[in-house]
């Protein structure tokens, strides 16, 4: 199974907001950091803070940060939400598909796919091997100009 770039997107995004819980961050910060279109990322944005992951904040000062704790936010749910299709074959046309056993130990794998990521939280997947914060290396000045956020 691969995941769409959009789910790859919301998971950045909850990554780096989540490495940053004491401010607003930019989406124009965020795209900056990981090297990515800021288009995109306003698309992702938008659908996190209509799902409740992300809370906007508008005006001059204004920005995105978690809407929830990162202990909260459970990456099983995150993904099933932010994919179309979860099938692994499309198997709807085929043939032998009311006879096929191939179909149940797909399901199967889904479902174990499922149970591994239902077991993490944000928290979990940001504390696992250490700070992302020094790979981050933003050229953005967050910090009302005194240089890149650290």
């Amino acid at each position: 199974m691969r995941l769409t770039r959009y789910t790859d997107y919301s998971m950045r995004v909850l990554l780096y907001l989540g490495s940053r819980t004491d401010r607003l961050c930019s989406i124009s910060e965020i795209a900056t950091a990981y090297k990515i279109s800021q288009n995109h990322l306003m698309k992702v944005v938008s659908e996190l803070v209509r799902e409740g992951y992300v809370e906007s904040v508008r005006g001059r000062s204004g920005g995105v940060r978690l809407a929830k704790l990162t202990k909260d936010i459970n990456v099983g749910m995150l993904i099933r939400q932010t994919e179309d299709d979860l099938d692994l074959v499309g198997c709807g046309d085929c043939i032998i598909a009311p006879v096929c056993g191939l179909t149940s130990v797909l399901d199967e794998a889904l479902t174990a796919f499922f149970e591994v990521l239902d077991r993490y939280s944000l928290a979990d997947v940001l504390a696992r091997k250490g700070s992302i914060l020094p790979l981050l290396q933003l050229s953005v000045d967050c910090d009302s100009g005194r240089g890149p956020c650290t």
